[in-house]
């Protein structure tokens, strides 16, 4: 087993006992919740006659089901309104701390934890989420949680666990033009596949890593769950230091921040640290992934051919077909010119202020298509207040982009933002399985922001490269 990681270090700090079961039970320092997995869970407590163990490491926010469009009380949709309801008098009862649409802090629980300082390095978090992995961009351990362990965690602060094997992915080189973030992370879920992380735990290493932003970091811990891993982390650095002086939580209080920072370069992997398995990457080999198929593992470069079926491991295969003859290709294609319907720039993996700059940049001076609908759903009111003052949102509204206000929104079609029929969707989400954003014949092709901009431009799946980047200033 792995030994002197960022990971050990965490879980052991963390560790209050080991359970008859062989699980640990790990103290839990932020416990994140939203409105649709924890309404069942505060029934559960209520009963059984039970508290809120520490409201004040618990944090609510609105994002899966809220409306983007028209956020008017009562929302039009009964059931969006029903959990709304219950999410306000469950935080109200309990003194939980609440981002609900009328403060200006509320979005997606993955962009607000960090954006307001409470992501932290060497914290254990969970969520009732998958994509709570996206803290580990942070140093931390976050894990996504179900129904019966968020009524645990509520009630007791702590949670049973088993411990993971580590993995070591060392992304080194300097990523190329139109290359980013979220490029890496579908390479690595193309060459481990989606259940090569079972068991594992991915610690992100390299310099294209510590190159990257933490808006990148974030992008790529998100979609650890993707390829199996049970959570993906950055040690954490001056860039994570940086971010987090900046946050609402340290800027008043900077002594807090000394106070810590001795502890969060203390968790960092150790250079002798064992691991269970390491993974090598050139980052400056790789050109813009997308998806050609229906999980986020059947992933090429644009301009590569579509595999065969029969050319794939054995256990691979059925899923291939089955995969192609939904998204209506054919091997030896590429995707590059996939026609499509919906352009979708959004969701916890892609929908901060320098994603949105990006895609900026190929949107400015030029037009959605015609036979296109596009839309912009910032990942909270910060960032969609920011993207304002910078002009942003002027340049899409201008492009034909429609802007709306922040949420999940058609990463998983929860709300009125779904596909129709058997539309192709250009997204910068995470999942592209059937029926995931909303329509059981809609197809969607994952891809980074830039290439999400050029796709609705075009109509069709481009590379980014050959369209000109425009300065915003």
């Amino acid at each position: 087993m792995s030994s002197g990681t960022l990971y050990d270090k965490v879980w052991d700090r963390h560790k209050v006992t080991t359970l008859p079961n062989g699980q640990d039970q790990l103290f839990v320092g932020l416990h994140l919740i939203h409105e649709v997995t924890s309404p069942q869970a505060f029934g559960m407590l209520k009963e059984r006659g039970l508290d809120v163990a520490r409201p004040d490491l618990t944090h609510a926010t609105v994002d899966h089901i809220v409306p983007t469009a028209n956020q008017d009380r009562p929302y039009a949709d009964d059931a969006a309104e029903t959990m709304m309801a219950e999410l306000e008098e469950n935080v109200r009862d309990a003194g939980i701390q609440f981002s609900d649409p009328t403060t200006g802090d509320q979005g997606i629980v993955h962009v607000i934890g960090p954006e307001q300082g409470i992501t932290q390095p060497g914290k254990t978090i969970v969520c009732g989420d998958s994509h709570t992995s996206t803290h580990g961009a942070f140093g931390a351990l976050a894990f996504g949680i179900g129904t019966s362990q968020i009524r645990d965690v509520l009630a007791t602060q702590t949670i049973a666990m088993e411990k993971q094997q580590v993995r070591k992915i060392e992304v080194d080189g300097e990523l190329g033009e139109g290359v980013e973030a979220k490029d890496i992370i579908l390479e690595i879920i193309r060459r481990l596949g989606t259940e090569g992380g079972v068991g594992y735990v991915y610690e992100y290493a390299g310099e294209a890593i510590e190159d990257l932003g933490m808006e990148g970091r974030m992008s790529i811990c998100n979609m650890s769950i993707e390829g199996g891993a049970r959570a993906g982390y950055v040690n954490p650095d001056e860039t994570t230091y940086e971010w987090l002086a900046e946050t609402d939580y340290f800027r008043d209080r900077p002594e807090k921040f000394d106070d810590l920072k001795p502890y969060w370069d203390s968790i960092r992997s150790d250079e002798d640290a064992e691991y269970d398995d390491i993974v090598r990457i050139d980052a400056s080999e790789l050109d813009p992934v997308v998806t050609w198929g229906t999980t986020p593992g059947q992933g090429i470069g644009i301009d590569d051919p579509i595999p065969a079926p029969e050319a794939l491991d054995e256990d691979k295969q059925d899923t291939a077909r089955r995969a192609q003859e939904h998204m209506r290709v054919e091997p030896g294609e590429t995707m590059n010119g996939y026609d499509i319907d919906v352009a979708f720039l959004g969701s916890c993996t892609n929908a901060r202020l320098p994603d949105l700059r990006r895609a900026a940049r190929i949107v400015k001076g030029r037009e959605v298509h015609d036979d296109v609908r596009a839309m912009v759903v910032p990942g909270s009111q910060r960032v969609q207040k920011a993207a304002k003052a910078e002009g942003l949102k002027d340049i899409f509204e201008a492009a034909g982009f429609d802007w709306r206000n922040a949420g999940c929104s058609m990463c998983l079609g929860m709300n009125e933002d779904q596909l129709e029929g058997e539309e192709a969707c250009a997204s910068s989400s995470n999942r592209n399985f059937v029926g995931r954003q909303g329509s059981k014949d809609g197809r969607t092709v994952l891809m980074n922001p830039r290439m999400v901009a050029a796709a609705a431009i075009t109509g069709e799946v481009s590379d980014v490269r050959e369209l000109k980047e425009v300065n915003l200033a």
